[in-house]
């Protein structure tokens, strides 16, 4: 048998085990079945449908686009992205528009369309092998085994080992713990999301306000944000400074959502009727959503057999639209470096010592934008920051 075939072989033979199918997880298996590298994805969840997978995320060139062309599905991706997501209005608290970058024309690039992350979740569990992604698995303990080999204790009391263990499953990740003591540290400052569904017909005036992609009111360090959804929906986010307590069992009580209702509409109460009404008119309840991060510049030692991507490496808030786009660069890049080198741990070594400061760079950028945010000028500071960045291309 020649090298290359043996070598394609026991590539073939290694047991690599990823923990969380988001979109990290996916591109991983995924950029790892076109190099003929098969791996077993472990999701808590029951099913792809199992609950909300959240609202829309805009793919940027060099990092979520990027990694869907080495997963080969760019293509697959462009009819399922809406461009028209790439309008940003920055508005006061009595709706006055602060900056407006309107949708992209018929024919004008957009190097960030919007795609709902349940529609990319589909596009990549639909490309797949079946059974590639264990539902309903959930993750008790990540272990090394006595000879040294990572290994995963399910909730059944199943025993995992693996050649190389991913942890790709988020913030809370049971895998880090074999590399960092890191735990994520809430930033000061607190979501409480929710939905408006069938907008164009059940709330015109909120779909005209919002626009066709993503809304930031801002004023008294507090805002309210939303996004534009496919299928008719605003995703909405009342976003305030509050201590962590206080932000889970005084923000939001899921079982009164009217309560929770007022005792948000308090928190606005001199803003534009129609901004309160994205709080007012919210089908449903409302979710608390602390925002926490892992410190800047998150990193560890080399650890035989074990890595993280996305969330679960380098945790951040959303002020720098780049955790998805991250995690799925992280999953590609880190299949790309398992199928280029024999050597595991050369493979481990040398996707790591791309992402660190990779991750760093966005990290900082999200700590300096959360600030940005909440600042009694946020508005005047933000407009200045995208006057500067679209330089012309924006109504101001």
């Amino acid at each position: 048998m020649s090298t290359q075939r043996r070598d394609r072989r026991e590539r073939r033979e290694r047991r690599i085990a990823i923990v969380g199918a988001g979109p990290g997880g996916l591109t991983l298996a995924r950029v790892l079945h076109i190099h003929g590298i098969p791996s077993t994805v472990y999701e808590l969840d029951a099913s792809a449908t199992a609950r909300d997978q959240g609202g829309t995320l805009d793919l940027d060139e060099e990092s979520g686009q990027r990694a869907l062309l080495h997963a080969g599905l760019l293509e697959e991706f462009r009819p399922l992205s809406r461009p028209e997501g790439g309008e940003l209005r920055l508005l006061g608290k009595h709706a006055d528009v602060g900056f407006h970058i309107p949708p992209p024309r018929d024919g004008d690039g957009n190097d960030r369309p919007e795609i709902d992350r349940r529609v990319l979740k589909e596009l990549l569990l639909g490309s797949l092998p079946e059974g590639t992604v264990r539902w309903g698995q959930k993750v008790k303990a990540a272990a090394l085994g006595a000879a040294g080999r990572p290994a995963l204790t399910l909730a059944d009391g199943t025993t995992v080992e693996a050649d190389v263990l991913v942890g790709a499953d988020g913030a809370w990740s049971r895998v880090r713990p074999l590399l960092s003591d890191a735990d994520p540290v809430y930033t000061g400052v607190s979501f409480a999301d929710g939905l408006l569904n069938d907008v164009d017909t059940r709330h015109p005036a909120v779909a005209e306000l919002v626009g066709r992609g993503s809304m930031f009111a801002l004023a008294d360090e507090k805002g309210l944000f939303a996004q534009r959804n496919g299928g008719g929906r605003i995703r909405v986010y009342a976003a305030v400074k509050a201590p962590e307590e206080w932000s889970r069992s005084g923000l939001v009580d899921p079982a009164d959502p009217a309560a929770t209702r007022k005792r948000l509409l308090d928190l606005f109460p001199d803003w534009d009727e129609g901004l309160r009404a994205l709080i007012a008119d919210s089908d449903g309840p409302l979710v608390p959503r602390p925002i926490h991060a892992l410190p800047i510049g998150h990193r560890w030692d080399r650890v035989p057999g074990v890595t993280l991507l996305g969330d679960a490496a380098h945790l951040m808030s959303p002020f720098a639209g780049a955790g998805a786009n991250l995690a799925m660069l992280d999953g590609a890049e880190l299949a790309l470096a398992l199928a280029a080198h024999d050597d595991l741990e050369t493979a481990l070594h040398a996707y790591e010592t791309a992402m660190f400061p990779r991750a760093e760079a966005a990290a900082t950028q999200s700590a300096d934008h959360l600030v940005d945010f909440f600042q009694p000028d946020a508005l005047r500071i933000l407009r200045d920051s995208f006057t500067t960045m679209t330089a012309g291309g924006a109504d101001r």
